[in-house]
């Protein structure tokens, strides 16, 4: 089976249930908190690419952030968005999981389960 990697948020209840799901399974994903080591401007560009979304896809819109920055502006490149993503990680959606070339965002946390053989 392909490595996983689950971006994790751990106060998250989604987060929470997509880890439980995968465990449930007998699978034990490596677990990144990304708000403790947030995604490079390029970890980002390559998860975009594995789950297939522009980078407004993987935005968190309630966060404060969001309004602070004014992330709602269309003119914004998918250079700026993940600009801010990276160095505002609470922007990230969650939780993702990532196996091999390929990765979903789990909400609802059972979308995990589309990457599973």
């Amino acid at each position: 089976m392909t490595d996983l990697t689950l971006y994790h948020n751990p106060c998250c209840s989604k987060s929470r249930g997509a880890l439980e799901l995968l465990e449930s399974r007998g699978l034990q994903p490596t677990v990144v908190r990304y708000l403790e080591t947030p995604p490079s401007i390029a970890e980002l560009g390559e998860l975009l690419g594995k789950i297939g979304i522009p980078a407004r896809q993987l935005l968190r819109s309630g966060e404060e952030e969001y309004k602070t920055l004014n992330l709602a502006d269309p003119a914004l490149s998918e250079a700026q968005l993940i600009e801010a993503m990276a160095a505002h990680p609470r922007l990230i959606e969650r939780p993702i999981l990532v196996a091999g070339d390929r990765a979903v965002i789990g909400r609802p946390p059972e979308k995990v389960l589309e990457l599973l053989p």
